[in-house]
């Protein structure tokens, strides 16, 4: 599936899975991901993670805008790993939603990543 903007494009991102509340995403780890000590950047798995809330919060109207996230590292992901980031909603309101996104390779647990969403009126 598509990517769901010119960034998750840029930077390879596919999107394995879609629904309300619900979203996969995929990204292999390419040699321009990579950090000054050769594993891939921080910025690259939060992107990914990022991008893995902007899909499932977008999917069930009205349309959400990012205001809170936090990431925690817990392994380095190497070059030509496979990342796959699942997000899914914990709490959904009338007007903020809350998601937490794990994003994974072969190895396991790559991050853990907790984002809110202001839901703002179409």
């Amino acid at each position: 599936m598509t990517p769901p903007d010119p960034l998750s494009a840029l930077l390879g991102f596919e999107v394995l899975e879609e629904g309300p509340g619900r979203a996969v995403l995929r990204a292999a780890v390419r040699a321009d991901h990579r950090n000054t000590h050769g594993s891939a950047h921080g910025g690259f798995v939060f992107a990914l993670a990022d991008a893995a809330l902007a899909v499932a919060s977008n999917n069930h109207g009205p349309k959400a805008v990012a205001i809170a996230a936090s990431i925690h590292f817990t392994r380095a992901a190497e070059v030509g790993d496979v990342l796959t980031a699942t997000a899914n909603e914990v709490a959904l309101g009338s007007r903020t939603a809350t998601y937490e996104i794990e994003v994974a390779s072969e190895g396991g647990p790559v991050a853990l990543f907790t984002g809110t969403v202001y839901r703002k009126e179409s």
